[in-house]
């Protein structure tokens, strides 16, 4: 039982983040738009390392989640405090490394890092759900779009905690609005399971609609990403090339002619 129910927390988690990717960070790649904003393989890589990451911030999800449960508000708070700030340190580290923050595509690489995130505590929510003995339709469907919000809080918070690109109009962006709009989301999704599943559809539906707001706010930032050089541009010949079709033959020199015997 509680292999199926990681495996099914596992499939879930996966085809919410790998959708945001194909979808969202897809359509900022050939052949969407004439040139990729981005490298592909360090989107892949950011990805990658957002599943190993998520897993100890699934736990303290998992952790906030019966807290909540149980009436502990403020060890509720602690592991809220400990799984934000988590995402943030995740965030702020990954953008400090050479291989990821060193170009303007960054947004690309911590939004697909956020992302798989999000997933693996999409996992831990799935799979915790399909542990209990008792399991309805409307408990199913509750679980489901508390993943989906867990998802787009992570991307959303991501897109504020990044500060503004020099190439676009859009101003503010800080790891304060980043950790204020995640401690406030993350609550709403924890309030569910404090006060019973009508209160938990209520809190996931303001926590969705508050991430896809802000995330349709800022989306247009992508676009103004520069795209990556393709290298120095290579040298131009200082003459005519004596091969393929820049140049002909190079004609045969002058002969002189015999000298006349005396």
């Amino acid at each position: 039982m509680v292999l199926a129910s990681l495996t099914l927390g596992a499939i879930v988690g996966v085809v919410l983040s790998g959708a945001f990717l194909y979808f969202e960070v897809g359509r900022y790649a050939i052949p969407q738009v004439p040139v990729t904003l981005f490298d592909e393989r360090k989107v892949l890589f950011a990805y990658t390392a957002g599943l190993f990451v998520g897993i100890p911030l699934a736990i303290t999800f998992t952790l906030f989640e019966l807290s909540m449960g149980n009436g502990a508000l403020l060890g509720a708070l602690l592991f809220l405090g400990l799984l934000v700030g988590g995402d943030e340190i995740a965030q702020w580290g990954l953008l400090r490394t050479k291989f990821w923050g060193s170009e303007p595509a960054r947004p690309f690489y911590a939004l697909s890092y956020r992302a798989a995130i999000g997933g693996i505590i999409s996992l831990a929510i799935v799979s915790q759900y399909l542990s209990n003995p008792t399991i309805s339709v409307d408990g199913t469907a509750l679980v489901v779009l508390e993943s989906i919000a867990v998802v787009a809080l992570q991307v959303s918070g991501s897109f504020l905690s990044l500060p503004a690109p020099a190439s676009s109009d859009r101003t503010g962006g800080s790891v304060v609005a980043g950790t204020l709009f995640s401690i406030v989301g993350f609550f709403l999704l924890g309030v569910g399971f404090l006060g019973g599943e009508t209160t938990g559809y209520v809190g996931a539906l303001v926590a969705l609609l508050g991430a896809a707001l802000v995330y349709r706010r800022l989306r247009p930032t992508l676009g103004s990403v520069p795209a990556p050089s393709a290298g120095p541009k290579p040298l131009e010949p200082e003459g005519p090339l004596a091969y393929g079709r820049t140049g002909g033959p190079a004609s045969p020199p002058d002969e002189k002619p015999p000298r006349a015997s005396g």
